[in-house]
């Protein structure tokens, strides 16, 4: 496995360095208050909503290894929490931009594969 350049810490302490993507470099770092952090630079207040989301992200990388992008996102949101909230508008809403990197970045996780 190669070794991630550290590109910038999250927290004044330096206790959880980023790679250029924002992405952490190890992710057993992660915790509630790290997407917190990360959030609030990005100037995002996580609701239930959105941790209702994460939870899926973090349980889908258990189970396959990898960080979902948007279509298996959306389809795992969906199987988890309902067709309403299982929709991609729902996810670019609560994570604008790029849901599927936004919530890997946010829940500790790898960048998602074929998401540029």
């Amino acid at each position: 496995m190669s070794e991630t350049k550290i590109y910038r810490y999250l927290d004044s302490q330096n206790m959880y360095p980023l790679d250029p993507e924002g992405y952490l470099v190890n992710q057993s770092q992660w915790d509630e208050s790290v997407a917190r952090l990360m959030a609030e630079e990005e100037g995002l207040m996580l609701t239930a909503e959105h941790w209702e989301v994460i939870k899926v992200v973090r349980a889908f990388y258990q189970r396959y290894e990898m960080a979902p992008a948007m279509r298996p996102l959306v389809k795992a949101t969906k199987n988890a929490l309902g067709e309403e909230k299982g929709r991609s508008i729902y996810l670019m809403q609560l994570f604008p931009g790029s849901p599927a990197k936004r919530i890997a970045r946010l829940a500790g996780l790898p960048k998602p594969t074929n998401c540029l």
